[in-house]
C-alpha cells in the first residue's frame, strides 16, 4: 500500500470513528417494559430493573466498542499492532460473554446456570472478568506509538466504568449462602451429608464419574480423543482435537494426550466447555511454545496454551514456553475458564509463566517455575500443595513470583496459595547470593495474594515483598501471611507496608480457603481432585 493511501485510508477511518462518537453516550432506563414484574434479588444493592437496565447499556457498549475496534484490523501493517488489535477483540468478545452470564442469572436466579449456586459470588466473579478485559487490551499496546490505543482508550474507559457501576451493585458474598466445609478437605463425596444430584446450585456439567477420569492413569481412561505423536491417536494434533468437541455441550469432553513433546500453540475457545486433558505425567507429555514479547507478540497472546471455555480440567501435562528469559513476556499458561482445576501439572517459563487471567481457578499439587512475576493475573484462584520455583534469569534480575492484577476494591480477585513449598531450580540455588527472589509485587493498584502455612526455603528473601514502583500501591495493596515457615518465612523482617498483614487469627486466613475464597465445597467435589477445604488438613 502507497503511503497516500495508508494515510487516506487512516483518516477515513478516524474520521468516521469520530463522527459517531457521540453515539458511545448511554443514559441507563430503569423501567423498560421487559423488566416489570421481576423478583427483587437479595444480593443487589438497587432494584432488579436499574440493574438489568445497567447491564444491557453496557452490553450494548461492548457492541459498539468492538464495532470501532474491528475497523482497525490489519491496516497499521505492524505485527505487534495485529496482535493488540487482535486481542481486544477477543477481550472484548469475553466482557460480552461474562455479560449475557450476568444478564442471564440475574433474570432467571433459579435456573442452573453452571454456576456455584450463589448468585452474589456468581455475579461478582463474572462482572470482575468483564472489568479487567479493558486493561488488558490496552497493555497489549505496550512497546507500540499506535494511534489505535488513543483512539479506543476513552471508549474503553467509558465500558471500564459501567462495568464497574454494575459491579458495585452486587452486594459481596457474606459466606450465609456459601457451601460450608467440615475444613478436613472434599475427596469427591458428599455436602454436609446431602447427595451432589439433591444440591441444586450443583453446575450440571460435573459429573461423578469425572473422579474416576482424573484418578485413573492415562492409559485407563476412557476418552472421547486420544492425541498422539507417533500417530497411534485419532489426532496428531492437540488443536484437532479440540476442534473435535462440541460446542456449548454440558457433557464432559475427555482427550488423552500421550507421552512425547507437543510444539503447538493451542487454544480452547470460549464455546468449548468441559474439555478435560488427561496426559501421562508431568515432563512426560509436554505443550511447548516459545512466543514472546520480544518477537512481537502481545504478553496475552504469547500463551503456548490458552484457555477460555467454561469447566476445564487437566492432569498430568506440562505447559511450557521456552522463549528465554532475554525475550522477556513469554507465557506458558493462560486462563479465562471460570470453575477450572489444574491438578498435577507443571507451568515452566520464566518471565510470566502462569497467566491466571479471570474467573475462578483451582491449582493442585502443581510445579509453577520462572523469573519474573511468574504467576500473575487477576483471577480468584487457589493452589494447594505446589511446588513454586524461582529459577535464575538476567544478570542483575531480581525474581518476584507474583504479581496479581486486581484493579478495583470492589472485585472479589486474588491469590491464595496454600500448603505449598517455595525453593528454586537448581540453577538459583547455585546463586542465591546474586539472585534475589521475592513473594510478589503490585502489579495493579489493589493487588492481592494470601500465603498460607507454606514452607519457603532460604530462596526468599528476609523482607518477602518488593515494590513495584516506589511507593505505588503500598497502603491499597491487601498482602497477607499465616503459618508460614522455614528459612524464609519467618515473619520478623517482613516490609511493614500499610497493606502488608501478618495474621494472628485463623478466622483472617479462613476468608481465603478453598471453601470461602472460591466456594470449592460447591463445585469441587465431583471433580475428583483432591483439596483441603479449610485450614486444617
Amino acid at each position: 500500500m502507497g503511503q497516500s493511501s495508508f494515510t487516506f485510508l487512516v483518516l477515513f477511518i478516524l474520521c468516521n470513528l469520530f463522527s459517531s462518537s457521540h453515539q458511545l453516550t448511554y443514559v441507563v432506563n430503569a423501567t423498560t417494559s421487559s423488566n416489570v414484574g421481576l423478583t427483587q434479588l437479595e444480593c443487589l444493592t438497587v432494584s432488579t430493573t436499574e440493574f438489568l437496565g445497567t447491564l444491557k447499556s453496557t452490553i450494548d457498549l461492548v457492541s459498539k466498542v468492538t464495532s470501532i475496534v474491528s475497523k482497525f484490523g490489519n491496516v497499521f501493517g505492524d505485527f505487534r499492532v495485529s496482535n493488540a488489535v487482535s486481542d481486544c477483540l477477543d477481550l472484548l468478545d469475553l466482557s460480552a460473554n461474562a455479560l449475557d452470564w450476568t444478564l442471564s442469572a440475574s433474570q432467571k436466579p433459579k435456573a442452573k446456570n453452571n454456576s456455584t449456586g450463589n448468585l452474589s459470588a456468581d455475579l461478582r466473579a463474572w462482572l470482575s472478568s468483564a472489568l479487567i478485559n479493558q486493561d488488558t487490551c490496552m497493555d497489549g499496546f505496550e512497546g507500540t506509538n499506535s494511534i489505535v490505543k488513543n483512539v479506543i482508550g476513552g471508549s474503553l474507559s467509558q465500558l471500564t466504568s459501567l462495568v464497574r457501576e454494575a459491579l458495585i451493585m452486587v452486594n459481596p458474598t457474606d459466606g450465609k449462602n456459601s457451601s460450608k466445609g467440615s475444613g478436613r478437605g472434599g475427596r469427591g463425596g458428599h455436602l454436609e451429608g446431602r447427595k451432589l444430584s439433591d444440591y441444586d446450585g450443583f453446575p450440571n456439567w460435573l459429573r461423578q464419574n469425572d473422579r474416576k477420569l482424573l484418578q485413573s492413569s492415562g492409559g485407563g481412561v476412557a476418552a472421547d480423543a486420544v492425541v498422539a505423536t507417533d500417530g497411534t491417536g485419532g489426532f496428531t494434533s492437540i488443536q484437532d482435537a479440540v476442534a473435535a468437541a462440541p460446542e456449548s455441550s454440558s457433557k464432559r469432553f475427555v482427550i488423552y494426550i500421550k507421552k512425547g513433546v507437543y510444539k503447538e500453540n493451542v487454544e480452547i475457545s470460549k464455546k468449548k466447555w468441559n474439555i478435560m486433558m488427561i496426559g501421562d505425567g508431568i515432563d512426560v507429555t509436554v505443550i511447548s511454545g516459545n512466543r514472546n514479547f520480544i518477537d512481537g507478540w502481545t504478553t496475552y497472546r504469547s500463551a503456548t496454551f490458552a484457555v477460555k471455555g467454561r469447566g476445564f480440567i487437566a492432569r498430568g501435562i506440562t505447559f511450557e514456553n521456552t522463549a528465554g528469559p532475554e525475550k522477556h513476556q513469554a507465557v506458558a499458561f493462560r486462563s479465562d475458564s471460570d470453575l477450572s482445576v489444574l491438578y498435577r501439572c507443571a507451568m515452566r517459563g520464566y518471565q510470566d509463566t502462569l497467566y491466571a487471567h479471570s474467573m475462578r481457578q483451582f491449582f493442585r499439587e502443581c510445579t509453577i517455575t520462572g523469573t519474573v512475576d511468574f504467576m500473575f493475573g487477576d483471577a480468584t484462584a487457589v493452589f494447594q500443595n505446589c511446588q513454586i520455583l524461582g529459577r535464575k534469569g538476567l544478570p542483575n534480575q531480581k525474581n518476584t513470583i507474583t504479581a496479581q492484577g486486581r484493579k478495583d476494591p470492589t472485585e472479589p480477585t486474588g491469590f491464595a496459595i496454600q500448603f505449598s513449598n517455595f525453593s528454586g531450580e537448581p540453577d538459583l540455588l547455585a546463586s542465591i547470593n546474586t539472585t534475589q527472589t521475592f513473594l510478589g509485587r503490585p502489579w495493579k493498584l489493589y493487588s492481592r495474594t494470601v500465603i498460607m502455612q507454606s514452607f519457603m526455603s532460604d530462596v526468599i528473601r528476609p523482607q518477602g515483598w518488593l515494590e513495584w514502583n516506589g511507593n505505588f500501591a503500598l497502603d491499597s495493596l491487601y498482602y497477607a501471611e499465616f503459618m508460614n515457615y522455614g528459612p524464609g518465612g519467618g515473619g520478623g523482617s517482613r516490609v511493614k507496608w500499610p497493606g502488608y498483614h501478618l495474621f494472628n487469627s485463623s478466622a483472617d486466613a479462613d476468608k481465603f480457603t478453598v471453601s470461602q475464597f472460591i466456594l470449592g465445597n460447591s463445585w469441587l467435589p465431583s471433580t475428583g481432585v483432591k483439596y483441603t477445604a479449610g485450614l486444617t488438613v
